[in-house]
C-alpha cells in the first residue's frame, strides 16, 4: 500500500508500509521520489520486537521520537530511545529502531509544509480505501472471474473519490506556495 503526492518544487514522497519490493519499485520508476515508511507500520514493527512487560513504555517512547518538531531532534530522540532499549535488554527492538528510523521521518524535511506533516506521515488514506475495497468485495463473496471483480473495485473507487473525498481536502495544496515563498 502506497500513498504519493507531490511537496515543494515537485518533490515526490511515496509513502508505504514498506511491503516487499516497494521501495525498490519506487526507485526505479519514479527516481526523483523519496520514500516515507508509514509511521505506524514501523511502530507495530519495533513494537512486535519488544516484550509484553516493556510494550506501554516503548510505545509513549515511539511516540515521543514522532512528536518532534524536526527531523534532526527526532533522529537524536530515536537513538536515546534505541539506547533505553539496549538498557532494558530489547536489543532486536533498538536495531529495528536504528535502521528504520531514517525513512521513517521523512516526511519531517523542510520540503513538507508543517500543515501536511500529519497527513503524509502514514498510508491512512489508501488504507482506508482498501478497506472499503474489502468490505465489497466480501458481500459478493466468488466472483465468476477476475474481470468483475474489477469492475466492482473500479466502480467503488470511483464512488469513493467522486463523492466522499472530493467535498474535502486531504492535504491543502495552497500550502505549498507558502513553503516555496519562505525557501526563496
Amino acid at each position: 500500500s502506497s500513498l504519493i503526492s507531490r511537496g515543494l518544487t515537485g518533490v515526490r514522497l511515496v509513502t508505504g508500509d514498506r511491503c516487499a519490493g516497494l521501495v525498490n519499485t519506487v526507485s526505479e520508476l519514479l527516481p526523483q521520489a523519496r520514500y516515507q515508511r508509514c509511521m505506524v507500520h514501523f511502530m507495530r514493527n519495533v513494537l512486535s520486537k519488544v516484550s509484553p512487560r516493556h510494550t506501554r513504555w516503548a510505545g509513549d517512547a515511539l511516540k515521543a521520537v514522532f512528536a518532534m518538531e524536526s527531523r534532526e531532534s527526532a533522529l537524536a530522540k530515536a537513538e536515546q530511545v534505541a539506547t533505553e532499549m539496549e538498557e532494558r535488554k530489547l536489543r532486536e527492538a533498538a536495531k529495528c529502531l536504528r535502521e528504520g528510523i531514517d525513512e521513517t521521518t521523512t516526511y519531517l524535511l523542510k520540503d513538507y509544509p508543517v500543515e501536511h506533516r500529519r497527513r503524509i506521515r502514514t498510508n491512512n488514506m489508501i488504507e482506508r480505501l482498501n478497506r472499503e475495497i474489502r468490505r465489497r468485495t466480501r458481500v459478493v463473496g466468488a466472483f465468476p472471474d477476475g474481470r468483475s471483480a474489477l469492475m466492482l473495485i473500479t466502480a467503488r473507487i470511483r464512488y469513493v473519490t467522486g463523492n466522499q473525498w472530493s467535498t474535502r481536502r486531504y492535504l491543502d495544496m495552497s500550502r505549498l506556495h507558502d513553503t516555496i515563498q519562505e525557501a526563496n
